[in-house]
């Protein structure tokens, strides 16, 4: 199962966004969001809540519990 870093890369990547924007869109810096996708970071709660919401998947696909992208109604 893949891990939340990748999977951060993987979504990013699908929406052709650089980590500057994605790290814009967080209101972090771009450090703080490289860290992320690096695997030395886990982002908050709040922050896994926005990306799920921003590429549309499930937190449970997000975090690499689940191979489902889709979220429950």
């Amino acid at each position: 199962m893949a891990k939340l870093n990748e999977r951060l890369k993987l979504l990013r990547n699908e929406k052709q966004l650089t980590q500057t924007q994605v790290a814009e869109l967080l209101k972090q810096s771009l450090r703080a969001y490289q860290y992320y996708e690096s695997g030395h970071h886990i982002p908050e709660f709040p922050n896994l809540l926005f990306l799920a919401d921003f590429y549309d998947v499930s937190m449970d696909y997000l975090i690499g519990r689940s191979e489902t992208r889709g979220r429950m109604p």
